[in-house]
């Protein structure tokens, strides 16, 4: 499944299309915590009970589970700009949908449909992959993996605000109109990429995958009001193992299925994947803990009474520090590598709150661990995509990149169920009112702390590469990529050959003088491009073919002259070919 590629893309990127991917993920992040400021309020105004009224939290959830890796497949094989309007336009229906109703089920179907944006922010993570040159990208996929972060954060704030001094429906008019905005902006400023995955949509799969995670995600947001040892729950669970294993073996039978479950379970992808799930838990623990904290009654004897605004803007420094460390993580990486990035981001995690076990005492305490929590978990979150797009091919960075942020909302998603079973299970009961209790806040955060270390220890088995060996990971291009496959060919680092099917040799003077940054050029039988890329220093080449059949390669460099050369591509091993410039070809 390579894809079809131009440098085209990095010539059409502007300035503005990194701010404006990120305020895109940062408006469909939105999303996630938009009513959290009402969520106590929720059973009065939609005129329901209790456990009604928390569908309208985990249809958002659900949503966004299913639509995230089928949009990032759906964007590999027809357009991620044209994937990311439509995620937006999706959720621009939904907000709309619940701005004008006070009914539940209106209500649920709209937050239904804001859900679905979340497949934005992988989407945005591939289009920065294809358009970017290389020294731009590493800082601007940390800013767009932390824009789920950075729009929960900041929602809080803004949310309560609106939420405190006008009527609740002004939350969804806000989010129908950012994402007007959004999309006017990517119409205006970001170009589509010419990248395309090769296939066919695999709807049987995205069935089944759907089906999976509903019901495995469904008993674990209701398992509290269920039972967690209910029929219903266990029950799901087990349909859930049955569905998911079911489908897995679909999916190792399909020519181009929306999951390559092969390249998945990588040790790099794998692990990765893994760690996600951690960082997520720990994301999600401050934003259930410090809030309610914050607004408990200080005649508690634990509680700092402050009002829904100031609870928000404590908590607002989570959000603001992930936007921030962007730029702090682009540098780490470039030194060290996104494995020792994500071990520092996973620490000062640790350190957050571990710290955050004696700062429960006043308001600027919370501050100071919402900066720490922040920090760590912005270098964690921007290390992610790195690390997957280093590990699978160009053609499926969307469709993988979608996969690793379902990773993070399944680790959100136990984090909610788990830490809300805390709370409950630790309350006072005061006047028939639950009341959290300061020992179920700091058994939350040790449960954070516990997941940290998991995330570190699955870290530590990550494979080790050296930092000028990522150039890969911020490929701006296949171009790019393919230039970093010849270096590591050469280093010996790839396992198998299968992994460089196609041609690979030198570029080479006539007098057997190696030719660096020479553009070789694969055409096809249809006089189609089929890839390109530059040579490396010792004039190494590695180009990657769609399908096995004759190909000619162009080589091109300065001061020399043009070279075309016919070759065919048949099995699975690569071809070694050695271009010789002006016009001889020699073979390896």
């Amino acid at each position: 499944m390579s894809p079809t590629t131009t440098d085209e893309p990095a010539r059409r990127a502007t300035g503005a299309t990194v701010p404006v991917l990120a305020f895109a993920g940062i408006v469909v992040a939105v999303m996630q915590t938009l009513l959290v400021p009402v969520i106590k309020d929720l059973p009065r105004l939609l005129d329901t009970s209790s456990s009604n009224a928390t569908w309208v939290l985990t249809s958002t959830l659900l949503s966004g589970a299913v639509a995230t890796p089928i949009m990032g497949r759906l964007g590999d094989l027809f357009g991620k700009r044209r994937m990311l309007i439509l995620s937006l336009s999706v959720m621009v229906v939904g907000a709309l949908v619940s701005a004008f109703t006070d009914a539940l089920l209106p209500m649920i179907v709209g937050r239904t449909l804001q859900g679905f944006a979340m497949g934005a922010i992988p989407l945005g993570i591939g289009l920065m992959r294809d358009m970017l040159p290389r020294e731009r990208l590493g800082s601007a996929m940390a800013l767009m993996s932390s824009s789920i972060g950075v729009g929960g954060g900041l929602a809080l704030p803004a949310a309560a605000l609106v939420a405190q001094h006008t009527d609740w429906h002004a939350l969804f008019y806000g989010a129908a109109g950012l994402g007007v905005l959004a999309i006017a902006l990517t119409l205006l400023v970001v170009p589509e990429s010419p990248l395309r995955a090769k296939g066919s949509f695999d709807l049987p799969g995205a069935l089944g995958l759907s089906a999976g995670l509903v019901l495995f995600l469904l008993p674990i947001t209701k398992g509290s009001d269920w039972g967690w040892s209910s029929p219903t729950t266990l029950g799901l669970f087990a349909a859930a193992a049955v569905v998911l294993l079911l489908w897995g073996l679909m999916e190792l039978r399909v020519a181009a299925p929306l999951v390559d479950l092969r390249t998945t379970v990588r040790r790099e992808v794998l692990l990765t994947n893994l760690a996600s799930i951690m960082v997520g838990v720990s994301f999600y623990v401050i934003s259930l803990v410090l809030p309610q904290l914050l607004q408990l009654p200080s005649e508690t004897g634990y509680g700092l009474g402050q009002s829904m605004v100031v609870a928000g803007l404590c908590v607002a420094p989570l959000g603001l520090t992930m936007m921030f460390t962007a730029p702090v993580y682009a540098r780490l990486s470039a030194r060290y590598g996104p494995r020792t990035t994500l071990i520092i981001g996973l620490l000062i995690i640790a350190v957050g709150y571990g710290g955050g076990l004696g700062l429960m005492n006043a308001a600027w305490q919370t501050v100071v661990t919402s900066v720490l929590i922040g920090a760590g978990i912005g270098l964690a979150y921007s290390s992610l995509p790195a690390l997957i797009i280093g590990a699978v091919p160009a053609s499926e960075t969307g469709a993988a990149n979608g996969l690793n942020t379902l990773m993070r909302s399944i680790g959100t998603s136990v984090s909610s169920a788990v830490i809300g079973m805390v709370l409950a299970n630790t309350a006072n009961d005061v006047g028939g009112v639950a009341v959290p209790t300061m020992h179920g806040f700091r058994v939350s955060f040790l449960i954070a702390t516990a997941a940290v270390a998991v995330g570190l220890a699955l870290a530590f088995f990550l494979p080790r590469r050296r930092p000028e060996s990522t150039t890969q990971l911020r490929a701006s291009s296949e171009e790019d990529a393919n230039l970093a496959r010849a270096e590591q060919a050469l280093a010996g680092e790839f396992p198998s050959d299968a992994a460089l099917s196609g041609f690979r040799g030198r570029v080479l003077t006539a007098d057997g003088v190696p030719v660096a940054r020479a553009k070789v050029t694969l055409i096809d039988r249809h006089g189609r491009q089929a890839g390109a890329t530059l040579s490396a220093g010792d004039g190494s080449y590695a180009l990657a073919v769609p399908a096995e059949g004759p190909y000619v390669l162009a080589a091109r460099a300065a001061g020399h002259g043009p070279l075309a050369h016919s070759a065919t591509h048949t099995g699975h091993r690569p071809v070694d070919l050695d271009l010789s410039l002006p016009g001889e070809t020699v073979s390896a």
